[in-house]
């Protein structure tokens, strides 16, 4: 595999060459290059730094589980705070400031300090609710507040990370919260209002980039938008279409999918277009499993069963076909 993907980089640079993106002299200094044998474990380290972060956080929140009768309220809140403002205090201090475009610390490893800090102010939030209820009975209100200080915090230091979180505490807010335990035990698609409410985030959520998009504001983070949009409007359609409402949720889920199979050509996005079609083929066999119990077709149950396979396979093979087009006009550029 890895002398595979080796002569495949190669090709394509001498298709840069030939298209004179790169110069003779350039592309000499990439040969030399290659030819020490150097490999880089920028990506594996930053993954432990996720990771370690992760974990660190986790401990916390266990921590803090396991010890709230042990340890005092004020003390746990005390330290949380102190990690918290140390965290942003290293941020601000690295940071550039705010702006409309992509903007990056010198050094990675801020960004992991961003991410820190930002769930240790959710922690913060929630354990404040969870002992003083300060906002009442409503805990709804935690991921409210925690998801407008994360797309605070996720814009100004140009976050991703950050800005996940944010969607995911806003999605939390009006009742969803999309885990492998909830979708194991369909509570979307056992709460119909939910699929109300998620479908009313999606469009929100594809408004707010298309905005952005006019107005040039942090266009990179499209793709975290484009996303949970894509995830919220399909699952919330799939629900639909297994309501009373169904009818109407074929023709949101239509509309949907040829949005978002638009949109992965755009911007060159396997993901979206991947997802797009999944989504959709889910959505388009439930709509034949309506139109068939509509039309009463007990008598040919029989050739139906027998016509599955074929249509599993002949499924299978336009997805695969899709799927090599697509390949073929991202690439089309450099070949």
């Amino acid at each position: 595999m890895p002398q595979l993907l080796k002569e495949k980089t190669t090709i394509l640079t001498e298709q840069l060459v030939s298209k004179d993106f790169i110069a003779p002299e350039q592309h000499e200094a990439i040969k030399q290059h290659k030819a020490l044998g150097i490999f880089s474990l920028h990506s594996e380290l930053l993954f432990l730094v996720y990771l370690s972060v992760l974990l660190f956080t986790s401990g916390v929140g266990i921590f803090v589980y396991k010890n709230i009768d042990s340890i005092g309220h004020l003390a746990i809140l005390t330290v949380n705070f102190i990690l918290m403002v140390t965290c942003f205090y290293f941020s601000f201090k690295k940071s550039k400031g705010f702006s409309k475009t992509e903007v990056l610390f010198d050094n990675p490893m801020y960004d992991y300090l961003v991410l820190t800090g930002s769930i240790l102010a959710c922690i913060f939030i929630g354990y404040v609710q969870y002992q003083y209820t300060v906002f009442g009975q409503h805990f709804g209100w935690v991921s409210l507040f925690s998801a407008i200080f994360c797309f605070g915090v996720a814009y100004y230091f140009d976050n991703k990370s950050v800005l996940s979180i944010a969607i995911t505490a806003l999605a939390t807010f009006i009742g969803i919260t999309v885990t492998p335990k909830t979708l194991l035990e369909n509570e979307i698609y056992s709460n119909p209002q939910l699929s109300y409410y998620g479908l009313v985030l999606g469009v929100l959520l594809l408004l707010w980039m298309e905005y952005s998009s006019r107005e040039n504001i942090k266009k990179h983070f499209h793709i975290i938008y484009l996303t949970f949009a894509l995830n919220l409007i399909g699952m919330c359609c799939i629900s639909g279409l297994l309501g009373n409402y169904w009818f109407v949720f074929v023709v949101i889920m239509a509309v949907a999918i040829y949005y978002f199979y638009r949109v992965s050509y755009q911007i060159a996005s396997t993901f979206i277009l991947v997802f797009s079609l999944l989504y959709g083929y889910v959505g388009l066999n439930i709509f034949l499993g309506r139109l068939i119990s509509l039309m009463n077709l007990n008598d040919l149950v029989q050739f139906l069963i027998f016509c599955c396979p074929f249509y599993v396979i002949g499924s299978i093979f336009l997805f695969i076909k899709l799927i090599q087009k697509f390949n073929r006009e991202k690439h089309a550029g450099i070949q």
